[in-house]
């Protein structure tokens, strides 16, 4: 396996972006309220014991990153520069940080989250990957469950009622400080595109549905 090797500047970065993100996440996350809203016969992943295959999409990271803080949750993030900020702030967030490309040595990436799988880890993907196109499911947590046999797939949303879109590819949500955030649970479904794509597509309705006779979680 390489090693990266860090020039001065970026040694520096990593020193004080990571717990200082880590931190602003936390206490930005200490603001909000959570409400789950989940389909018929579908209870919230975090309640959910041991282990499992879930999904999200790519707008909703910064708030699934303080919603399922410290719960040793495993996801997978890249190799590159960028991908080691974000694998270091996560980790003291309390995830498990799992490194490899869905795209570039996506097999050893996935052989990775394999054995977090078996290891009694949730795992947890971007349904959407790390570059799109928005809201349309990539393959991957459809082959971990083929690999692990697993009997469900779990797909999720996080919507906030206030917050601020950044002009990138996926409208990255920051939630608004004191924002309710609506996390829609779809039902559970098989390894297959399809249905997968279908149950983020359920999980994003259900946010809209869900402030009506909701019970709300604090985070």
């Amino acid at each position: 396996m390489s090693v990266h090797v860090f020039t001065r500047k970026q040694r520096l970065v990593l020193a004080i972006v990571p717990p200082l993100v880590a931190w602003m996440v936390r206490a930005l996350g200490a603001t909000l309220r959570y409400r789950d809203v989940c389909a018929s016969g579908t209870v919230a992943g975090q309640l959910i014991p041991g282990r499992g295959i879930f999904c999200f999409w790519h707008c909703g990271t910064l708030i699934c990153a303080h919603r399922f803080r410290d719960m040793g949750v495993a996801i997978l993030i890249s190799r590159s520069f960028d991908g080691e900020l974000i694998a270091r702030t996560v980790e003291r967030l309390g995830f498990v940080a799992v490194r490899g490309s869905s795209s570039r040595g996506g097999a050893t990436a996935l052989r990775t989250m394999q054995q977090a799988y078996a290891d009694g880890h949730k795992c947890a993907f971007t349904a959407d990957g790390p570059k799109g196109p928005a809201r349309v499911a990539k393959p991957g947590p459809v082959h971990l469950a083929e690999l692990t046999t697993a009997d469900w797939i779990g797909a999720y949303h996080a919507e906030p009622s206030r917050a601020w879109h950044l002009k990138s590819w996926d409208r990255f949500a920051i939630p608004k400080p004191f924002a309710t955030v609506t996390v829609g649970w779809a039902a559970h479904v098989g390894a297959d595109l399809e249905l997968l794509q279908r149950a983020m597509e359920e999980a994003v309705a259900l946010t809209s549905k869900g402030a009506t006779g909701a019970a709300e979680v604090s985070g």
